[in-house]
């Protein structure tokens, strides 16, 4: 439909073409704020490919992504690429709020799979194409993410009314931030779940380590996390977002990982309690969101980016080794350097704009990465964290 159009908060406009599930028509906005609607905050992710994998993952909870490269969806979609990790029930598959392309591909996919547009309609998430992205990205760079919003006309009309646009913009303004939301209880388990008896992994999967335990506190966790840890024969057991101590040390970990998920981590102060009870008591390891809340229960603070980053090319530097890799990213709030404790080292920094993107403690078994070391997608440059957690483990059981 050619009646399609992305509004955001200040007022900028840009008509395109509908694809996936139909936008919310202008009459249809909510009175209410209920969480459902078509807005979030827009961002842009500069990934090639892999564009299945951003629709599922959990930490775009809340979000519209913008892809910077122009054409998407000529390989079409398969549900064994989901990233929305092993949550039980009947989610919704998808977790962004929208997704925005220069050029839609709408033609003929491979056998056995289902074309973009089908799967983002079966997960009620709508698309639009035609859009300027190199216009909107710039846009964001300069002026930062702001929410936005996928509507369609209420009538067949390929144009909007002064009277439409307000009342859309005036509805958008009403919308809460990214900053100060807690959205890890809309993404996750909801139930302990052992691992490998609820989850599926391709057969044949070379399995190296042995004899460990690791509870993984699932605040919106990547498939692929868990599926890099089983290959590593890791007894995995995942654990929801709202997990008490004594629950973890009822199961006897040897380690604790605290996940991605969405959202804004200086709120969630039940996980960071949790995280700081969890220090002292056995090794403790975080990726992205994970990061950051083992960040503040170290005592540090964290800020919202300008426009975050998103994508699969962001130069990380290793600072004990010097070596640089190339990773996938997802986040939009980031680690205030100078609040970091003495004891406290920086492992990894942003080589583009100097953001911490990992910490590592001098004496004890913590270690925490902003990046995505099981990428998906993205390069696989910063697998070998996995093993670098794992080795800090069996150092700390001394096996």
């Amino acid at each position: 439909m050619n009646n399609t159009f992305l509004i955001l908060s200040d007022g900028s406009i840009y008509p395109g073409i509908s694809f996936g599930s139909p936008a919310v028509k202008i009459s249809q906005l909510p009175k209410k704020i209920s969480g459902t609607q078509t807005a979030g905050e827009v961002v842009f992710n500069t990934s090639m490919t892999g564009y299945h994998e951003i629709l599922t993952d959990p930490s775009y909870t809340g979000q519209i992504v913008l892809m910077t490269y122009p054409h998407i969806g000529n390989y079409g979609a398969d549900k064994s690429w989901n990233e929305s990790g092993p949550e039980p029930g009947s989610r919704k598959n998808i977790k962004v709020k929208g997704l925005i392309v220069r050029d839609y591909y709408d033609g003929p996919v491979p056998p056995g799979r289902t074309s973009l547009h089908q799967f983002m309609l079966e997960n009620e998430t709508p698309g639009i194409s035609g859009i300027d992205t190199r216009k909107l990205t710039l846009s964001i760079r300069d002026k930062g993410s702001r929410n936005g919003i996928l509507i369609q006309t209420s009538s067949e009309s390929q144009s909007l009314s002064e009277t439409e646009v307000n009342t859309v913009i005036d509805w958008l303004r009403l919308q809460p931030d990214m900053t100060g939301q807690n959205l890890v209880g809309k993404v996750g388990t909801r139930e302990i779940q052992e691992i490998p008896a609820s989850f599926k992994i391709e057969e044949g999967t070379p399995r190296v380590e042995k004899n460990l335990h690791f509870a993984l506190l699932d605040c919106g966790i990547k498939a692929n996390i868990v599926r890099e840890l089983y290959k590593r024969n890791i007894r995995i057991t995942i654990l929801p977002s709202d997990t008490d101590v004594e629950k973890i040390l009822s199961i006897s970990p040897d380690a604790l990982l605290v996940s991605n998920g969405p959202g804004d981590p200086s709120v969630l102060h039940k996980q960071i309690r949790l995280i700081q009870d969890c220090l002292k008591i056995m090794p403790v390891f975080g990726i992205c969101l994970g990061h950051q809340l083992i960040s503040i229960a170290l005592g540090a603070k964290t800020y919202k980016m300008k426009f975050g980053h998103h994508g699969g090319n962001h130069p990380v530097r290793d600072e004990f080794t010097g070596k640089v890799c190339v990773t996938s990213q997802n986040h939009g709030f980031a680690v205030e350097a100078k609040t970091l404790p003495e004891d406290v080292k920086i492992w990894f920094t942003n080589t583009n704009d100097n953001s911490i993107e990992g910490i590592s403690h001098s004496t004890l078994p913590i270690m925490s990465v902003q990046f995505h070391p099981e990428a998906a997608p993205g390069p696989m440059d910063a697998n070998w964290i996995f093993d670098s957690y794992i080795s800090c483990t069996r150092a700390h059981k001394k096996l």
